[in-house]
């Protein structure tokens, strides 16, 4: 059977998983694993584009801007996921990085598949977008009418526009100042775009929103010490994270941060820099929460943002 030349990659048959329904239970999860192993070395091949809107989306929050997501289905479902886990992990303040999803909240647990064709709710959803902002669409397919709405939305008033989308020849391209295209290549279930093209997607944004906390500052080393400590196992883990940045015993460390007010990233400048936990929140607040700011070290000098192409003909 020969592939249509018009469909999408994900939409063609995948010849490595013929006869799939033929196959003992084992087989079959070796061919969804092989398909995996695919995924991070297409996403590799973007990770240049990845970090230009990385450094956009980081000179925008500088600025008092937003990131913000547009997706349907399993698109949309990473793309919320991926925005909430921001404030619990790195104290992002809400409204920074949002996530709109086709078919709204009910989407979310329940597939409501028409809601991704239409264009005028795509737009509805980036009303609030201004120039500055990142509007960033994710369309396995490349041609989700939703996030053609969003993306033309964003593009008139002067958001930078990004795609991530496992076709490379994304009839949606255009409406972007920069593409992510992994090219993930035919699914095993032919379609199904919850396997290679959602886990491309995930990784693309796993990258992209760790990438852009540790530019805006609220990683310091490796260490996630924005996280904000709302459960037993979150406070234990603050204090470890604490000893590992500062060499102190538990109980010391403890005590720091409970006069820190439980804050890992106001007790950290206090003990790295001397100062009493007041006037290390201080300092934290003008350096707009960036420990090594904070503490006066140098910060790393991104590439230069895209800049928006203005609206499309």
């Amino acid at each position: 059977m020969q592939n249509h030349p018009a469909l999408p990659p994900t939409e063609v048959r995948n010849a490595a998983s013929s006869g799939l329904d033929e196959l003992p239970t084992l087989e079959i999860l070796r061919v969804l694993n092989a398909a995996d192993r695919e995924v991070a070395a297409a996403v590799a091949e973007t990770l240049p584009a990845v970090a230009q809107v990385v450094d956009a989306a980081d000179a925008a929050l500088r600025a008092g801007g937003k990131v913000v997501y547009f997706g349907a289905g399993t698109s949309g479902r990473l793309a919320v996921l991926d925005a909430a886990e921001l404030a619990p992990t790195f104290a992002l303040e809400p409204g920074r990085v949002e996530a709109h999803i086709a078919g709204g909240r009910e989407a979310l647990v329940r597939a409501i598949e028409d809601s991704e064709d239409s264009e005028p709710d795509g737009a509805a959803a980036a009303a609030t977008l201004a120039a500055g902002d990142v509007a960033v669409g994710i369309t396995a397919s490349g041609s989700t009418p939703y996030v053609r709405g969003a993306l033309r939305a964003a593009r008139a008033v002067g958001a930078t526009t990004a795609l991530v989308t496992s076709n490379p020849a994304s009839p949606l391209a255009p409406l972007a100042d920069v593409v992510i295209a992994p090219d993930t290549g035919p699914e095993v279930l032919t379609g199904s775009t919850r396997l290679k093209a959602g886990t491309a997607a995930k990784l693309v944004l796993n990258g992209f929103s760790t990438a852009l906390m540790v530019r805006q500052g609220r990683v310091y080393d490796n260490l996630m010490v924005a996280v904000v400590a709302t459960n037993a196992k979150l406070r234990r883990r603050s204090v470890r994270i604490l000893q590992a940045a500062t060499g102190l015993a538990e109980a010391p460390a403890r005590d720091l941060l409970a006069h820190a007010d439980g804050d890992v990233r106001t007790a950290l400048v206090a003990h790295l820099a001397g100062v009493d936990p007041a006037e290390a929140g201080r300092r934290l607040v003008a350096a707009h929460h960036d420990v090594r700011a904070a503490l006066g070290l140098p910060a790393p000098t991104p590439e230069p943002a895209p800049q928006p192409a203005g609206a499309p003909e």
